[in-house]
């Protein structure tokens, strides 16, 4: 399903010019890939190098908790381990646990965080491969998934495995909830206004409006992309899935990182990119995985009756076409290209 932290296509921003007060800018790179804060002073002014000093420590503790890259993380110990009672962990693993398990049951699987094994086996875990696995193979990974082994205990924070051999990969959501986490550190030392983006997942927090631009699928990262939609994030999350970036390529045919754990497969479909918008974004970044995996048609069935914000950007061979929910939010772009 998902991946090694990483940027997936999209999302450049642009701050308004008729807004007065320039934002404070600090940048760094946590969990595989950039990270970016910008920040409007609060009354009493905030040291941007110890802002930036406290950012990188929260981001280094998140990484300490969810890397699959780390042996020595929450996570990795967790996935080692061959025990089938309960395990303490961070009451963070358990926010993020119980939120990918409650939208498991609700897609039916088509997210699903115990499908580790499955990456590792597609190479877009820790080690890269040139070539798919053995049917084989897939068949043996695939049947050590399946998110109703994993369980998640609120008090005590624990999580437990009820076969021995299940291992986890939050990367799907956990950038997102790295991304609200800074949002509410910055809120509890006064900032009221601020964009926080790590990769490709981004949150705005306060009224001010921080316009959001969505980039074709496949453009240039060493251009300025063109840019299909563009409006404005005002308190909320806005997530991007899609296989533009990270993928292989093998007799002719294309393999992206984003794996549909029910067929134990790369996703295959029309869907080129799937964004969402929500108050989480850990939510955003959670659903436009499962609303990719699910593709054009079942997904938009799925985001419209969940009531999710999102836009579906649909590939009809070497066009492509957008596919909006009623939640979605109408901008200047629209059809196809």
């Amino acid at each position: 399903m998902k991946r090694p932290w990483v940027l997936f296509f999209v999302l450049g921003f642009f701050v308004s010019p008729l807004l007065a007060a320039e934002p404070v800018v600090l940048s760094g790179r946590a969990m595989g890939t950039t990270w970016t804060v910008k920040f409007i002073q609060p009354a009493s002014p905030l040291n941007p190098v110890t802002l930036h000093a406290r950012i990188s420590e929260k981001l280094e503790q998140l990484e300490q908790q969810f890397s699959t890259y780390r042996p020595a993380s929450e996570l990795s110990r967790f996935n080692a381990t061959r025990r089938t009672e309960w395990i303490t962990v961070s009451p963070e693993i358990v926010r993020v646990a119980a939120a990918a398990q409650a939208l498991s049951w609700r897609s039916e699987g088509a997210f699903d965080v115990t499908v580790a094994p499955l990456v590792q086996l597609w190479g877009f875990g820790t080690q890269r491969r040139a070539s798919p696995p053995s049917a084989q193979e897939i068949t043996f990974a695939q049947a050590l998934v399946d998110w109703r082994r994993l369980e998640a205990r609120q008090s005590p924070p624990a999580l437990r495995k009820t076969r021995p051999d299940l291992s986890v990969d939050f990367s799907s959501i956990a950038k997102g909830f790295a991304v609200d986490e800074i949002g509410e550190r910055l809120r509890a030392l006064g900032v009221d206004e601020c964009w926080v983006q790590i990769g490709g997942d981004i949150k705005t927090v306060g009224a001010r409006g921080w316009r959001a631009g969505i980039a074709w699928p496949g453009a240039p990262r060493t251009q300025s992309p063109a840019t299909l939609q563009v409006f404005e994030l005002i308190g909320r999350a806005l997530s991007t899935s899609g296989d533009a970036n990270n993928f292989f390529q093998y007799e002719g045919r294309r393999y992206g990182h984003i794996i549909d754990p029910r067929t134990g497969e790369p996703v295959r479909g029309e869907v080129a990119a799937v964004s969402v918008l929500d108050e989480s974004c850990a939510a955003s970044s959670a659903r436009a995985t499962a609303l990719f995996v699910l593709g054009a048609e079942q997904g938009f069935t799925f985001a419209v009756r969940e009531r999710i914000a999102a836009l579906f950007i649909v590939r009809t061979g070497e066009k492509f076409t957008l596919k909006p929910t009623p939640e979605w939010p109408q901008g200047p772009a629209s059809g196809g290209r």
